[in-house]
């Protein structure tokens, strides 16, 4: 009897508070889900963004006028940029929830040695690096075609980080609650993309009523955008310092609500 307790004996686990192998390990699987494929997920949001970017600049471009004291196709551009960040974080860590639940291949990570919170960063951090990578490559894509603005790098980079972030945790949020791919689909065709689309993308908020200007205030896209555009123009519609207070607290919030989701293994554990 003796011999079989020190047999199956349990023992703790090797790799520290932490297991940094773990999140490395999974990170770069994600990392290499999306490269094998950089057609669709990095390219193609460069393309969808230049279509915008033509289309706009041909139909209203030289009668726009300003917006912010600069050139409407310089104030768009950046705002493009981000739209695309936003909508392949959330794009990323969703996709990757729902397919690894209809493959069956999700048991993978829920067997691993890895708790919900390094699962679920791990994921987050992929998201962040999908993004950053589409938006250097739109970056010198459009500075290559335009004459693009540039205010201050750290601001382009906290904020496509930040945003990239809280739409990971989102996106793990309705992974988890779809269970089939139009569920996703009308997530992102009934809020993801109207909430990016209003705000202030295509548009400054000065030119909306107080009323829809108060509301475009709670839209943490509208902070996305608005201080992803401050890095290139160093104007902005609304409060730098309050967006990115703003967007860190949020970040942790839809990152916890994430956290607590899978750890509960809603509607992937039976």
């Amino acid at each position: 009897m003796v011999e079989i307790e020190e047999k199956y004996k349990i023992y703790e686990k090797k790799f520290g508070y932490v297991n940094w192998i773990g999140i490395w390990t999974l990170y770069r699987k994600e990392v290499l889900r999306f490269l094998i494929v950089a057609v669709q997920t990095v390219i193609s949001p460069l393309v969808t963004s230049l279509l915008f970017l033509f289309v706009l600049s041909l139909a209203i471009g030289n009668e726009r006028g300003e917006v912010l004291g600069f050139p409407f196709i310089s104030f768009l551009a950046p705002g493009l940029i981000a739209m695309q960040v936003i909508q392949q974080g959330f794009s990323h860590s969703s996709s990757s929830i729902m397919i690894g639940k209809i493959q069956g291949n999700i048991v993978d990570i829920l067997y691993a040695p890895m708790s919900p919170g390094e699962i679920t960063l791990a994921i987050n951090l992929a998201s962040c690096t999908r993004s950053l990578m589409i938006a250097v490559v739109s970056i010198i894509v459009f500075y290559l075609i335009m004459d693009l603005n540039f205010y201050n790098f750290f601001y382009i980079f906290i904020f496509t980080i930040l945003g990239s972030f809280i739409l990971s945790s989102i996106g793990i949020v309705i992974g988890l609650w779809a269970e089939k791919f139009d569920h996703m689909a009308s997530a992102t065709n009934f809020i993801i993309v109207p909430l990016s689309f209003l705000s202030g993308t295509f548009y400054s908020i000065d030119k909306l009523p107080n009323i829809l200007q108060s509301v475009s205030k709670i839209n943490p896209f509208f902070y996305i955008i608005d201080g992803f555009r401050y890095g290139f123009l160093g104007a902005s519609d609304g409060s730098i310092k309050f967006g990115l207070l703003y967007l860190v607290i949020l970040s942790f919030v839809t990152w916890f609500v994430a956290y607590i989701l899978f750890k509960k293994g809603y509607k992937i554990k039976s």
